[in-house]
């Protein structure tokens, strides 16, 4: 398992969120759990007001959108098959991240 691995949802809700990617440093390999972002399906979602947040990718043909405010830690053993990495797009997923995590001042 590496940062920004693709791997089949294998929770309930699996049609709507097929894939979901790694984010979690290498740092951590160690650790029981991986921290995933799900990559929903564009068809599931009504609109996408920021695509720098939500960025769009395809995975084995299907429209998929980043979800950074669905990040969750699961157990190595709950994580689906390998399908793809997505280490060449790793910088659209650490935008997303950042401005997940980015402090606003207002």
């Amino acid at each position: 398992m590496a940062q920004f691995d693709v791997h089949r949802n294998t929770g309930k809700n699996r049609e709507a969120i097929p894939f979901v990617v790694l984010v979690q440093s290498s740092l951590f390999d160690s650790y029981r759990r991986r921290v995933v972002v799900p990559l929903v399906r564009e068809s599931s979602l009504a609109t996408i007001s920021d695509a720098r947040f939500n960025p769009t990718f395809n995975i084995e043909g299907i429209a998929v959108v980043l979800h950074p405010l669905e990040i969750v830690s699961v157990p190595n053993e709950q994580l689906g098959e390998f399908v793809e990495s997505l280490v060449h797009e790793g910088n659209r997923i650490m935008d997303a991240l950042d401005e997940l995590l980015t402090r606003a001042w207002r």
